[in-house]
């Protein structure tokens, strides 16, 4: 869901990964409506817009960040590239293989939603994350992604992150309650 903070913790666990001594790449995978780069205060001089039309190469466009991080920065406000297809977005992941040498991690931060774009790249990943916050509308869409994710083939089970919480006691609770829901009707 839009607003639950997938951004800003994707960005904060990629520095502090960094900051660690890991080599971090950050992909921005809302290719219509990007914004880790306008969250970090850098302004690309291209992106993956440029990659997926051909113009340049995925090593083109990778730009360095805060604390040594790297970040592929997509496109905002390109239709296009907010509706790319399972086709493009596996060539798009086969083409990270050529920085697998020069990283030790690649956190994707996805675009909100269940479309096919976010399904492909968030089924693509090692480990997931859904980011859910306390609010209703959050944890059912939370629980809304888990869903369509189990019908996927995946490399792991996705764990819940309860982020804007205002105690621990609540983050727990909401956790527990899509925890509930998942094992009861996904096995999970």
């Amino acid at each position: 869901k839009g607003g639950v903070g997938k951004t800003n913790i994707v960005t904060n666990l990629a520095i502090a990964l960094a900051r660690q001594g890991i080599r971090v790449l950050v992909l921005d995978g809302d290719l219509g409506l990007a914004n880790v780069d306008l969250l970090l205060g850098i302004a690309p001089q291209f992106d993956l817009q440029d990659v997926i039309l051909g113009d340049r190469r995925i090593e083109d466009i990778v730009i360095e960040g805060p604390d040594g991080i790297r970040i592929l920065p997509a496109s905002s406000g390109v239709e296009e590239l907010a509706n790319l297809d399972e086709y493009r977005t596996e060539i798009l992941l086969r083409s990270l293989a050529s920085l697998e040498d020069e990283v030790d991690l690649i956190l994707i931060d996805t675009p909100s939603g269940i479309g096919t774009h976010a399904t492909s790249l968030t089924q693509a990943a090692d480990q997931i994350l859904v980011i859910t916050t306390p609010e209703p509308t959050s944890f059912s869409d939370a629980y809304a992604m888990i869903k369509v994710l189990s019908r996927r083939p995946l490399k792991s089970t996705p764990c819940l992150v309860v982020n804007q919480a205002d105690s621990e006691e609540q983050a727990i609770a909401v956790a527990k309650r899509v925890q509930t829901v998942a094992k009861r009707f996904l096995n999970l």
